[in-house]
């Protein structure tokens, strides 16, 4: 044997398993008791009627052709061939009974029971027909293995056998370890096993047992039990296989030892076990859940090359994690794929193309999809409508989602508790929340009990629009008409308490919410602690994270960075420090807005150095500034009239990855008008965009160029949106005239539509375009003009 691999060193215990269950003790139910063992239920009592007619019927040679039986079939229940295998007529013969048996698994209506499947094991077994009685038992199984009491009925029926010199298959007991370990009763597995090992009633595990104990331990996670198996398994004599690799790689993917599982799914040709399709999916799903989706979608395309051809799961799970990772376009690639591959795509795989474009707000390209799908025969279901919904709710067209739940209404789909909820909360973010309310009365009239998170919804949405006192008012209808309100809620109505500057009544509701036993949480003090602020009540919210010390409720990153702010705005940064320091020293990660806050008190104190020492020192930490840093960087910079600074900070923006806002260009410009020694005073109180000469724009261009920085949509559209936004069409047109000159690699078709969305709300510009052919000069513009819906105008 190879030299063992570090992390698949199996385990060794130092003491046997633990006796088996009481389940597995039924001995006591013996062989000639005429009625079922303990635990296995006997579903339908039988008149006693039917049992004498069927034991009539069955005294008789010729009972197959007896019209009785006949008649008798549509009335047959399990019980009554129970009875009757059990207490058969004299003349019944072992085999007759396993013919009346099948005769009766024939009948369209009919489907035996575990005690009716036992008394027949029982007449064989007796019998001596044990090879016919493990086929049985093995049928028995893999019939009754639905349900958890299913699989208990069945263990407890072989048991009973025992006492019958009854030993069932290996193969039937490693169908019965199967069918617990899907259903996680880990503990009746390891009896089970358990009984196997001691080889009295029960057949010695084979290496096909061995794996089913691993790969369920690896399933949950149990990575030191699946290696205590692994250590029997070699001391009896097997060789891991492709199957416990597998397993092995599947349990470290759920530890989150992502390492070890590439380590172990590189070495596995190395150990000679060729890697199969499920290898791969194993691995590629560990991959893309993890975020690596690069290395996933890299594995998958080479699967080919081992062999292996990925199957429809496998497609699916990458289009799945390239979706996730917002590469929606690479996944459709995959989608392609599918008719060179033969493989038809379902359900699952529609469902998640059509998530991902939802989630990135192409809804244009998921409504595609759900036709493409819809044309080849495959019906939307609950989660293709709610996935739909949702994302037309998050690009706030939330009177299509109202159209498309119509439609989802009109196809037999009942929506669910998530459907309303979402579609509730889109009207709310509309400021519908009057429609949102009949929402929720349309919710409870079709038999719907809203959640926690619908209630809460309402009530911040209340709270938002300054409808405090109905937010009040709303929850204090909850609890008469007897709703258990929950933390949820209670936290929602003291945010907007406190976001309305009612500090007061929001602490009386905390007290109400201790009385009925919801301890405040740290999003619950933190929602107090920002309204204090907000009433400029600095001390008691000092005093407020000290009690949330003594009551053992740690403050998060959102605390400190609250009452950081605010004790920077009264007192300046170094004011702040102190709470920082307690922040580091409790263990709490400051994130980008707790530096930004820093930052900010910085640059207004005039303390640039220290400024960029804690951009520095952010960086260090793995934080990395974000647009209202750089932003916030750049004005302190503009306010010392320190142009150059300002440009590297805006360098540094693009090279992160952080695109400029309107903010960001404002700014500069202003820096650049005020090089140009205009008034300060006219500069910072007039729109620079009206008081800037077409020069200065094109200066701040080429400044920008000089950087290294090359034009983007995102630049020219900012400029002309300002341009259009302050009346100054024919320079507007002026700069989207040098666009065509200009080469951007992100020119593409949802770029373009960026820009023609600022020219199209601008009717009058846009009339000046339509009435010349020079539209017809710029890419894609003659479509963009004609489709004035497609780019939700």
């Amino acid at each position: 044997m190879l030299n063992p691999i570090p992390f698949l060193t199996p385990l060794r215990s130092s003491s046997s398993f633990s006796s088996a269950a009481a389940l597995l003790r039924l001995a006591a139910a013996a062989s000639l008791s005429t009625a079922a063992p303990a635990g296995i239920p006997t579903l339908d009592p039988d008149p006693p009627s039917s049992s004498s007619l069927l034991f009539s019927i069955l005294s008789h040679p010729e009972w197959p052709s007896d019209p009785r039986l006949r008649a008798a079939a549509p009335a047959l229940t399990p019980s009554a061939v129970a009875a009757v295998l059990r207490r058969p007529p004299p003349g019944l013969s072992p085999r007759a009974a396993l013919a009346f048996f099948r005769w009766a698994q024939r009948l369209p209506s009919f489907r035996h029971s575990v005690d009716s499947r036992l008394a027949l094991l029982q007449t064989l077994a007796r019998s001596g027909l044990l090879r016919r009685a493990q086929a049985l038992a093995f049928a028995m199984v893999r019939s009754h293995s639905s349900s958890p009491d299913e699989i208990l009925s069945c263990l407890a029926a072989i048991a009973s056998l025992r006492d019958l010199g009854f030993r069932p298959s290996l193969r039937c007991l490693n169908l019965l370890l199967m069918a617990l370990a899907r259903h996680g009763m880990i503990a009746e597995m390891n009896n089970l096993f358990d009984e196997m090992c001691k080889g009295e009633s029960f057949t010695h595990p084979n290496l096909h047992t061995y794996n089913t104990m691993i790969n369920a331990f690896c399933k949950e996670g149990d990575l030191d039990r699946a290696k205590l198996y692994l250590g029997y398994m070699l001391d009896a004599g097997f060789e891991p296989d492709t199957h416990t690799y597998t397993s092995f790689i599947l349990g470290y993917c759920k530890a989150g030892l992502l390492v070890n599982a590439c380590k172990l799914f590189v070495l596995m040709p190395l150990r000679n076990c060729p890697r199969n399709s499920y290898s791969y999916a194993v691995i590629i799903h560990g991959l893309c859940d993890a975020g690596r989706v690069k290395e996933g979608f890299s594995l998958f395309s080479t699967m080919g090359d081992d062999g292996c051809s990925p199957d429809l799961h496998i497609y699916t799970m990458v289009m799945h994690g390239l979706c996730k990772a917002g590469r929606v376009e690479d996944a459709e690639m995959i989608l392609d794929e599918f008719g060179r591959s033969g493989l038809a795509p379902n359900l699952v795989t529609y469902n998640a193309l059509i998530d991902g474009y939802c989630k990135a707000g192409i809804i244009d390209s998921a409504f595609r999809i759900l036709d493409l799908m819809e044309s080849n025969g495959c019906k939307p279901n609950h989660r293709t409508y709610s996935e739909l919904i949702d994302g037309l709710c998050r690009e706030k067209k939330v009177h299509r989602a109202m159209a498309l739940y119509s439609k989802m209404v009109q196809a037999g789909l009942s929506p669910n508790i998530v459907t309303y909820a979402t579609l509730i909360q889109g009207q709310c973010k509309e400021g519908h929340i009057d429609c949102a309310f009949r929402l929720l009365d349309l919710m409870e009239g079709n038999g719907l009990v809203p959640n926690e998170w619908t209630y809460s919804i309402l009530i911040d949405a209340l709270c938002k629009s300054g409808r405090v006192e109905e937010a009040y008012s709303f929850f204090g209808s909850l609890i008469q008409k007897g709703v258990k309100v929950n933390q949820v809620v209670y936290t929602a109505l003291i945010d907007g308490l406190c976001k309305a500057e009612k500090t007061n009544v929001a602490r009386e509701l905390i007290d109400k919410m201790v009385a009925e036993e919801f301890l405040p949480d740290s999003h619950t003090y933190s929602s107090l602690l920002d309204g204090l602020c907000r009433e400029k009540k600095l001390q008691e919210a000092v005093l407020l994270l000290d009690e949330m010390l003594e009551k053992g409720v740690k403050p998060v990153t959102v605390t400190f960075t609250i009452l950081i702010d605010e004790l920077v705005r009264e007192g300046g940064s170094e004011n702040a420090k102190n709470v920082f320091d307690q922040m580091i020293s409790l263990g709490v990660r400051p994130d980008v807005c707790t530096y930004t806050v820093f930052i900010r008190s910085y640059c207004q104190e005039g303390r640039i150095e220290d400024a960029e020492n804690t951009v520095v020192q952010m960086k260090k930490d793995g934080i990395f500034p974000n647009l209202v840093t750089y932003n916030t960087l750049i004005k302190g910079y503009a306010n010392m009239e320190l142009a150059g600074s300002a440009f590297a900070a805006f360098k540094s923006m693009v090279v992160d990855a952080c695109k400029p806002n309107d903010e960001t260009y404002n700014m500069l410009l202003k820096l650049l008008l005020r090089k140009k020694q205009l008034d300060s005073v006219l500069v910072d109180n007039i729109d620079t965009w009206k008081i800037a000469e077409m020069d200065t724009i094109i200066e701040l261009m080429e400044e920008i160029i000089k950087l290294g920085c090359s034009p983007t949509i995102n630049s020219y559209n900012a400029f002309i949106k300002n341009l259009c936004r302050v009346d100054r069409l024919d320079e507007a047109k002026s700069l989207l005239i040098r666009l065509q000159g200009v080469n951007i690699t992100e020119f593409n078709d949802k770029a373009f539509a960026a820009i023609w969305n600022v020219l199209l709300l601008n009717e009058r510009l846009f009339d000046n375009f339509q009435s010349t052919d020079f539209v017809a000069h710029l890419p894609l513009g003659t479509f963009f003009l004609g489709h004035r819906t497609y780019i939700g105008i």
